[in-house]
């Protein structure tokens, strides 16, 4: 989650700015500082007795000068940081060349639906909280309010922008390196506000292709006794949110799962993706997230185990 560094030629500008602008202001402060500590300690009137006495205040050519002096510097390093702020706005506005792919992102709470839009309805596909782009391409995005308002904010590619109820704002990112990037809402939201985090994963055009297509197939068809239990009752109990597509869950208010374990975390960022922080999760989400949209089941244990062994299975 640093602004410091970015990556890609939407954020190198901004970066750029940002130091530059810290560099200015801590320069300021430091003249500032000094020039009072001299007034103070050097340029102090004492009395006889070495008592600190009033210096009275009046005109002179010497405090003319340092006023205008000042007023200058001020009014040159405002002025030139006023005209690389817009410059830098004007170069990020937009990314000047086609984008390739287009994802729809909706905010709610407290996850981030992401739908890959396509001419080929075929090919339009829905995932959720990690979002993969390729390296060295320009990325739109088109951000959707689902309940409250949100914001959307992956610093080291992107500022950030809200995403409104019954408004659609655009915005874009790209990624020159291959790499996860830290993502998170910067608008407070509710409850769970600060775990409705997501990763954008830049990938290599090649490996992002082949990606898009792996997730464009249906669940993992299951091979077992236990798994065909455990699909059955994902189906009775977390169908009506969830979807796994080629299935009877068909859900559409919480995350997609068809291609759960090709992510790295679930809950929005909150836990690693793993067998354990799996069942926990399924089992009592209201420990982890209070005050998620996910329900308590109350499932047995038999019932928990064949739900996560047949998860387990959707990669």
């Amino acid at each position: 989650m640093s602004y410091l560094h970015g990556f890609g030629t939407k954020a190198y500008p901004v970066t750029q700015l940002t130091w530059g602008l810290l560099i200015i202001s801590v320069v300021v402060v430091v003249i500032c500082t000094a020039l009072v500590a001299v007034g103070v300690w050097v340029r102090r009137a004492r009395g006889i007795d070495g008592a600190v006495e009033r210096e009275p205040v009046q005109g002179g050519a010497s405090g003319t000068t340092w006023l205008t002096i000042g007023v200058g510097i001020s009014t040159v390093a405002l002025f030139g940081s006023l005209v690389w702020t817009v410059v830098v706005l004007a170069a990020v506005n937009g990314p000047g060349r086609p984008t390739p792919v287009t994802i729809e992102i909706t905010g709610k709470q407290w996850w981030w639906k992401a739908r890959y839009l396509s001419e080929d309805p075929s090919r339009i596909l829905i995932t959720a909280n990690e979002i993969h782009i390729p390296t060295g391409e320009p990325v739109l995005l088109r951000l959707v309010g689902g309940d409250v308002i949100h914001s959307f904010w992956v610093p080291s590619l992107t500022g950030k922008t809200d995403t409104i109820p019954g408004q659609t704002n655009v915005m874009w990112l790209e990624a020159d390196q291959p790499g996860y990037y830290r993502g998170q809402c910067t608008e407070f939201c509710g409850w769970q506000h600060a775990h409705m985090g997501l990763y954008v994963v830049a990938q290599p055009r090649l490996d992002f292709q082949a990606w898009w297509d792996s997730q464009l197939r249906p669940g993992t068809t299951p091979t077992s006794e236990k798994t065909t239990r455990g699909e059955r009752s994902f189906a009775y109990h977390c169908g009506a949110c969830h979807t796994v597509r080629g299935t009877e869950a068909g859900g559409i208010v919480a995350p997609d799962l068809t291609h759960l374990m090709s992510r790295s975390t679930i809950a929005a960022g909150t836990l690693p993706n793993d067998a354990g922080n799996l069942s926990g999760w399924i089992a009592n989400p209201q420990a982890i997230k209070p005050g998620t949209r996910m329900p308590v089941l109350y499932l047995s244990g038999p019932e928990l185990d064949d739900i996560r062994t047949y998860l387990a299975t959707l990669d």
